[in-house]
Protein backbone atom coordinates (compact mmCIF):
# COMPACT_ATOMS: atom_id res chain seq x y z
CA UNK A 1 0.00 0.00 0.00
CA UNK A 2 1.15 3.51 -1.15
CA UNK A 3 0.32 6.86 -1.57
CA UNK A 4 0.60 8.29 -5.32
CA UNK A 5 1.34 11.80 -6.21
CA UNK A 6 -0.86 12.32 -9.92
CA UNK A 7 -1.96 15.01 -11.89
CA UNK A 8 -5.55 15.74 -13.19
CA UNK A 9 -6.64 16.58 -16.60
CA UNK A 10 -3.29 18.83 -16.79
CA UNK A 11 -4.41 20.61 -13.79
CA UNK A 12 -1.36 22.67 -11.99
CA UNK A 13 -1.67 21.49 -8.77
CA UNK A 14 -0.65 18.18 -7.69
CA UNK A 15 -3.50 15.21 -6.40
CA UNK A 16 -2.60 12.54 -4.27
CA UNK A 17 -4.49 8.76 -4.08
CA UNK A 18 -3.90 5.64 -2.34
CA UNK A 19 -3.10 2.49 -4.16
CA UNK A 20 -3.72 -1.10 -2.38
CA UNK A 21 -1.38 -4.07 -2.56
CA UNK A 22 -2.09 -4.39 -6.48
CA UNK A 23 -1.29 -0.67 -6.94
CA UNK A 24 -4.80 0.11 -7.39
CA UNK A 25 -6.79 3.37 -6.23
CA UNK A 26 -8.92 2.71 -3.04
CA UNK A 27 -12.40 3.48 -4.10
CA UNK A 28 -13.64 4.96 -0.83
CA UNK A 29 -10.58 7.34 -0.50
CA UNK A 30 -10.32 8.24 -3.66
CA UNK A 31 -14.14 9.52 -3.29
CA UNK A 32 -13.00 11.20 -0.31
CA UNK A 33 -10.28 12.59 -1.39
CA UNK A 34 -11.55 14.09 -4.61
CA UNK A 35 -14.19 15.59 -2.78
CA UNK A 36 -11.47 17.36 -0.72
CA UNK A 37 -9.84 18.65 -3.65
CA UNK A 38 -13.63 19.68 -5.39
CA UNK A 39 -13.96 21.97 -2.46
CA UNK A 40 -10.81 23.69 -2.71
CA UNK A 41 -8.62 22.14 0.01
CA UNK A 42 -4.78 23.06 -0.42
CA UNK A 43 -2.88 20.20 -1.87
CA UNK A 44 -0.69 19.67 1.29
CA UNK A 45 -4.17 18.83 2.94
CA UNK A 46 -5.37 15.93 0.65
CA UNK A 47 -1.36 14.70 0.87
CA UNK A 48 -1.51 14.37 4.55
CA UNK A 49 -5.21 12.74 4.12
CA UNK A 50 -4.04 10.35 1.82
CA UNK A 51 -1.61 9.42 4.40
CA UNK A 52 -3.43 9.52 7.36
CA UNK A 53 -6.13 7.21 5.69
CA UNK A 54 -3.37 4.98 4.17
CA UNK A 55 -1.99 4.52 7.92
CA UNK A 56 -5.64 3.72 8.74
CA UNK A 57 -6.39 1.27 6.20
CA UNK A 58 -3.04 -0.59 7.33
CA UNK A 59 -4.59 -1.02 10.79
CA UNK A 60 -8.04 -2.06 9.00
CA UNK A 61 -6.25 -4.78 6.83
CA UNK A 62 -4.39 -6.06 10.41
CA UNK A 63 -7.54 -6.50 12.36
CA UNK A 64 -9.53 -8.21 9.56
CA UNK A 65 -12.00 -5.09 9.64
CA UNK A 66 -14.88 -3.98 7.34
CA UNK A 67 -14.35 0.27 6.64
CA UNK A 68 -17.65 0.55 6.96
CA UNK A 69 -18.65 -1.39 10.13
CA UNK A 70 -16.26 0.38 12.46
CA UNK A 71 -17.21 2.05 15.72
CA UNK A 72 -16.07 3.45 18.55
CA UNK A 73 -14.53 0.40 19.87
CA UNK A 74 -12.78 0.25 16.74
CA UNK A 75 -11.33 3.81 16.75
CA UNK A 76 -10.31 3.38 20.45
CA UNK A 77 -8.35 0.21 19.20
CA UNK A 78 -6.65 2.61 15.93
CA UNK A 79 -5.23 5.31 18.74
CA UNK A 80 -3.64 2.40 20.05
CA UNK A 81 -1.88 1.08 17.27
CA UNK A 82 -0.82 4.76 16.34
CA UNK A 83 0.47 5.40 19.56
CA UNK A 84 2.48 1.67 19.48
CA UNK A 85 3.69 1.74 15.81
CA UNK A 86 1.84 -1.97 15.66
CA UNK A 87 -0.94 -4.49 16.30
CA UNK A 88 -0.76 -6.02 19.69
CA UNK A 89 -3.07 -6.86 21.91
CA UNK A 90 -0.95 -7.69 24.97
CA UNK A 91 -1.32 -4.68 27.48
CA UNK A 92 2.19 -3.53 29.05
CA UNK A 93 1.93 -3.09 32.72
CA UNK A 94 4.10 -0.18 32.30
CA UNK A 95 3.51 3.04 30.21
CA UNK A 96 5.85 2.86 27.42
CA UNK A 97 6.94 5.88 25.51
CA UNK A 98 4.35 6.55 22.31
CA UNK A 99 5.71 5.78 19.11
CA UNK A 100 3.66 9.22 18.09
CA UNK A 101 2.98 12.27 19.68
CA UNK A 102 -0.36 13.30 20.37
CA UNK A 103 -0.58 15.81 17.71
CA UNK A 104 0.25 13.82 14.92
CA UNK A 105 -2.33 11.31 16.54
CA UNK A 106 -5.26 14.08 16.87
CA UNK A 107 -4.36 15.05 13.67
CA UNK A 108 -4.82 11.51 11.92
CA UNK A 109 -8.10 10.52 13.32
CA UNK A 110 -9.70 13.93 12.88
CA UNK A 111 -8.79 13.07 9.51
CA UNK A 112 -10.37 9.62 9.65
CA UNK A 113 -13.20 10.96 11.47
CA UNK A 114 -13.78 13.76 8.32
CA UNK A 115 -13.62 10.62 6.27
CA UNK A 116 -16.64 8.98 7.86
CA UNK A 117 -18.74 11.67 8.39
CA UNK A 118 -18.27 12.40 4.37
CA UNK A 119 -18.96 8.54 3.61
CA UNK A 120 -22.14 8.23 6.27
CA UNK A 121 -23.80 11.47 4.15
CA UNK A 122 -23.57 9.41 1.35
CA UNK A 123 -25.23 6.22 3.21
CA UNK A 124 -21.62 4.50 2.78
CA UNK A 125 -21.22 3.38 6.19
CA UNK A 126 -21.96 4.07 9.45
CA UNK A 127 -20.44 7.13 11.47
CA UNK A 128 -18.38 5.66 14.52
CA UNK A 129 -19.78 8.76 16.18
CA UNK A 130 -16.44 10.09 17.77
CA UNK A 131 -17.63 13.14 18.38
CA UNK A 132 -20.66 14.64 21.42
CA UNK A 133 -22.47 17.44 21.59
CA UNK A 134 -21.69 19.85 24.15
CA UNK A 135 -23.59 23.34 25.45
CA UNK A 136 -21.59 26.18 24.58
CA UNK A 137 -18.46 26.83 22.75
CA UNK A 138 -15.20 25.73 24.21
CA UNK A 139 -12.87 28.95 24.08
CA UNK A 140 -11.19 31.02 26.62
CA UNK A 141 -11.95 34.31 24.10
CA UNK A 142 -15.61 36.09 25.30
CA UNK A 143 -16.67 38.75 23.24
CA UNK A 144 -18.83 41.67 24.87
CA UNK A 145 -22.47 41.27 26.38
CA UNK A 146 -21.86 37.25 25.24
CA UNK A 147 -23.41 36.29 28.82
CA UNK A 148 -26.93 37.63 27.19
CA UNK A 149 -26.65 35.98 23.38
CA UNK A 150 -27.79 32.24 23.19
CA UNK A 151 -24.96 29.76 23.73
CA UNK A 152 -24.25 27.54 20.26
CA UNK A 153 -23.38 23.86 20.75
CA UNK A 154 -20.38 22.53 18.99
CA UNK A 155 -18.98 19.07 19.10
CA UNK A 156 -15.68 17.71 20.34
CA UNK A 157 -14.24 14.38 19.64
CA UNK A 158 -14.27 11.79 22.63
CA UNK A 159 -10.95 10.47 21.27
CA UNK A 160 -8.87 13.79 21.22
CA UNK A 161 -5.70 13.47 23.06
CA UNK A 162 -4.22 15.69 25.54
CA UNK A 163 -1.52 17.92 24.19
CA UNK A 164 1.39 19.56 26.01
CA UNK A 165 1.46 23.22 25.40
CA UNK A 166 3.98 23.77 23.24
CA UNK A 167 5.27 27.58 22.92
CA UNK A 168 5.89 28.53 19.17
CA UNK A 169 9.59 28.89 18.54
CA UNK A 170 10.86 32.71 17.13
CA UNK A 171 13.82 34.45 16.04
CA UNK A 172 15.34 36.99 17.68
CA UNK A 173 16.14 40.74 15.93
CA UNK A 174 19.75 40.06 16.38
CA UNK A 175 19.07 36.32 14.03
CA UNK A 176 17.05 38.63 11.87
CA UNK A 177 19.92 40.81 10.96
CA UNK A 178 21.90 37.70 10.85
CA UNK A 179 19.47 35.45 7.73
CA UNK A 180 19.12 39.02 5.95
CA UNK A 181 22.58 39.74 5.63
CA UNK A 182 23.73 36.23 4.76
CA UNK A 183 21.49 36.51 1.59
CA UNK A 184 23.58 37.04 -1.62
CA UNK A 185 20.83 38.05 -3.73
CA UNK A 186 17.93 41.29 -3.63
CA UNK A 187 15.23 38.78 -3.78
CA UNK A 188 16.30 36.52 -1.17
CA UNK A 189 16.63 39.32 0.81
CA UNK A 190 12.93 40.87 0.43
CA UNK A 191 11.69 37.31 1.48
CA UNK A 192 13.52 37.02 4.49
CA UNK A 193 12.28 40.36 5.34
CA UNK A 194 9.17 40.23 3.80
CA UNK A 195 8.05 37.28 5.46
CA UNK A 196 9.49 38.84 8.91
CA UNK A 197 7.84 42.31 8.50
CA UNK A 198 4.29 41.06 7.52
CA UNK A 199 3.89 37.23 9.07
CA UNK A 200 2.70 35.87 5.38
CA UNK A 201 2.81 32.89 4.71
CA UNK A 202 5.25 31.19 2.18
CA UNK A 203 2.71 30.59 0.03
CA UNK A 204 1.29 34.24 -0.36
CA UNK A 205 4.63 35.24 -0.68
CA UNK A 206 4.97 33.29 -3.38
CA UNK A 207 2.18 33.54 -5.17
CA UNK A 208 2.69 37.62 -5.22
CA UNK A 209 2.13 39.37 -8.37
CA UNK A 210 3.73 43.45 -9.00
CA UNK A 211 0.12 44.75 -9.05
CA UNK A 212 -0.16 43.20 -5.53
CA UNK A 213 2.17 45.65 -4.15
CA UNK A 214 0.94 49.37 -3.45
CA UNK A 215 4.19 51.33 -3.03
CA UNK A 216 2.64 55.03 -2.75
CA UNK A 217 -0.04 53.77 0.13
CA UNK A 218 2.60 51.03 1.50
CA UNK A 219 0.60 47.87 1.42
CA UNK A 220 0.67 44.50 0.15
CA UNK A 221 -2.53 43.50 -1.25
CA UNK A 222 -3.09 39.53 -0.34
CA UNK A 223 -5.00 37.89 -3.23
CA UNK A 224 -6.16 34.09 -2.96
CA UNK A 225 -5.50 32.42 -6.38
CA UNK A 226 -5.89 28.90 -7.78
CA UNK A 227 -4.25 29.26 -11.04
CA UNK A 228 -0.02 30.21 -9.90
CA UNK A 229 1.75 28.42 -12.33
CA UNK A 230 4.22 27.66 -8.65
CA UNK A 231 1.01 26.21 -6.88
CA UNK A 232 1.50 28.54 -4.39
CA UNK A 233 -1.78 28.75 -2.11
CA UNK A 234 -3.02 32.14 0.19
CA UNK A 235 -4.76 28.74 2.34
CA UNK A 236 -7.68 31.37 3.33
CA UNK A 237 -9.61 32.51 0.50
CA UNK A 238 -10.54 36.03 1.88
CA UNK A 239 -8.63 38.83 0.20
CA UNK A 240 -6.25 41.40 3.02
CA UNK A 241 -4.39 44.27 2.91
CA UNK A 242 -1.21 44.49 5.18
CA UNK A 243 0.55 47.47 5.94
CA UNK A 244 4.31 47.75 5.08
CA UNK A 245 7.44 50.10 5.77
CA UNK A 246 9.35 52.55 3.98
CA UNK A 247 12.24 50.86 3.75
CA UNK A 248 10.66 46.96 2.55
CA UNK A 249 9.00 49.34 -0.65
CA UNK A 250 12.44 50.44 -1.28
CA UNK A 251 14.21 47.33 -0.96
CA UNK A 252 11.41 45.59 -3.18
CA UNK A 253 12.57 48.78 -5.68
CA UNK A 254 15.77 47.79 -5.73
CA UNK A 255 15.24 44.50 -6.51
CA UNK A 256 13.18 44.84 -9.07
CA UNK A 257 15.43 47.87 -10.72
CA UNK A 258 18.55 45.90 -10.13
CA UNK A 259 17.71 41.95 -10.61
CA UNK A 260 14.71 42.42 -12.82
CA UNK A 261 16.52 43.26 -15.36
CA UNK A 262 14.23 42.53 -18.90
CA UNK A 263 12.62 39.63 -16.85
CA UNK A 264 8.65 39.70 -18.30
CA UNK A 265 7.18 38.05 -15.74
CA UNK A 266 4.21 39.10 -13.26
CA UNK A 267 5.10 37.34 -9.94
CA UNK A 268 7.19 39.24 -7.46
CA UNK A 269 9.63 35.77 -6.55
CA UNK A 270 11.21 34.30 -9.83
CA UNK A 271 13.95 32.36 -11.08
CA UNK A 272 16.17 35.12 -11.35
CA UNK A 273 19.16 32.82 -13.14
CA UNK A 274 19.41 29.66 -14.42
CA UNK A 275 17.60 27.58 -17.07
CA UNK A 276 14.30 28.82 -15.45
CA UNK A 277 14.64 32.73 -15.65
CA UNK A 278 11.04 34.51 -15.05
CA UNK A 279 9.38 31.64 -13.64
CA UNK A 280 8.00 32.00 -10.24
CA UNK A 281 10.04 30.12 -7.54
CA UNK A 282 8.69 27.03 -6.20
CA UNK A 283 8.45 25.68 -2.51
CA UNK A 284 11.51 23.37 -2.76
CA UNK A 285 13.57 25.51 -4.13
CA UNK A 286 12.50 28.33 -0.49
CA UNK A 287 13.06 25.18 1.38
CA UNK A 288 16.27 24.29 0.12
CA UNK A 289 17.55 28.03 -0.08
CA UNK A 290 16.60 27.92 3.84
CA UNK A 291 17.89 25.02 4.60
CA UNK A 292 21.46 26.15 3.31
CA UNK A 293 20.69 29.46 4.88
CA UNK A 294 20.30 27.25 8.06
CA UNK A 295 23.69 24.80 7.91
CA UNK A 296 25.94 28.47 7.14
CA UNK A 297 24.61 30.59 9.81
CA UNK A 298 23.96 27.43 12.71
CA UNK A 299 20.57 29.17 12.77
CA UNK A 300 17.25 26.57 12.67
CA UNK A 301 14.68 27.91 11.37
CA UNK A 302 11.84 27.64 8.40
CA UNK A 303 9.56 30.25 6.90
CA UNK A 304 7.02 29.63 9.59
CA UNK A 305 9.05 31.00 12.44
CA UNK A 306 8.98 34.34 10.67
CA UNK A 307 5.23 34.48 10.81
CA UNK A 308 5.42 33.53 14.43
CA UNK A 309 8.22 36.09 15.40
CA UNK A 310 5.55 38.49 13.95
CA UNK A 311 3.13 37.77 15.61
CA UNK A 312 4.46 37.59 19.12
CA UNK A 313 6.05 40.75 18.66
CA UNK A 314 3.20 42.65 17.67
CA UNK A 315 1.60 41.57 21.03
CA UNK A 316 4.56 42.08 23.63
CA UNK A 317 3.86 45.28 22.30
CA UNK A 318 1.01 46.00 23.04
CA UNK A 319 -1.34 44.95 19.92
CA UNK A 320 -4.55 43.72 20.55
CA UNK A 321 -5.20 40.71 19.71
CA UNK A 322 -7.93 41.16 16.81
CA UNK A 323 -5.83 43.47 15.47
CA UNK A 324 -3.96 40.89 15.38
CA UNK A 325 -6.24 38.47 14.11
CA UNK A 326 -7.29 40.37 11.08
CA UNK A 327 -3.00 40.90 10.12
CA UNK A 328 -2.35 37.30 9.67
CA UNK A 329 -5.78 36.12 8.05
CA UNK A 330 -6.98 33.90 10.90
CA UNK A 331 -10.61 32.78 10.86
CA UNK A 332 -11.22 32.95 14.13
CA UNK A 333 -9.22 34.69 17.07
CA UNK A 334 -9.48 32.01 19.12
CA UNK A 335 -6.47 30.68 16.89
CA UNK A 336 -4.58 33.74 16.97
CA UNK A 337 -5.03 33.65 21.03
CA UNK A 338 -4.29 29.86 21.57
CA UNK A 339 -1.13 30.10 19.35
CA UNK A 340 0.75 33.27 19.94
CA UNK A 341 -0.78 35.03 23.19
CA UNK A 342 2.15 33.16 25.18
CA UNK A 343 3.94 34.57 28.24
CA UNK A 344 7.36 33.10 29.34
CA UNK A 345 9.01 34.42 32.42
CA UNK A 346 11.00 37.10 30.78
CA UNK A 347 7.43 38.40 29.54
CA UNK A 348 6.57 38.53 33.40
CA UNK A 349 9.41 39.77 35.13
CA UNK A 350 9.06 42.90 32.38
CA UNK A 351 5.64 43.30 32.77
CA UNK A 352 6.21 43.25 36.23
CA UNK A 353 9.40 45.82 36.77
CA UNK A 354 6.69 48.31 34.26
CA UNK A 355 3.86 47.57 36.90
CA UNK A 356 5.98 48.32 39.94
CA UNK A 357 7.41 51.81 38.09
CA UNK A 358 3.83 53.09 37.27
CA UNK A 359 3.57 52.19 40.77
CA UNK A 360 6.19 53.59 42.98
CA UNK A 361 4.72 56.33 44.46
CA UNK A 362 1.63 54.80 45.65
CA UNK A 363 1.78 54.47 49.40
Amino acid sequence: MKVQKIRINHDTQDFWIVLDSDFLPIPQIDSYLKYLHSVGKSPNTIRSYAYHLKEFWLFLGSMDYEWNQVTLSEMSQFINFLKRGSVDNVVPLYQSESKRTAKTINAIVTAVSSFYDYSSRLSDSKDPNVKKLVKGKKASYKPFLHHISKSEASTQNVLKLKEPKRLPEILTTKKVKQLSGACKSLRDKLLVLMLYETGMRIGECLGLRHEDIKSWDKTIHIVPRGDNANAARAKSNERRVVDISSDLIKLYTDYVVNEFDDIDSDYVFINIWGADVGKPLAYSTVYTKFKRLSKKLDIPFTPHIFRHTHATELLRSGWDASYVQKRLGHKDIQTTINTYAHLNEKDLKEAFSKFKQETSGVE
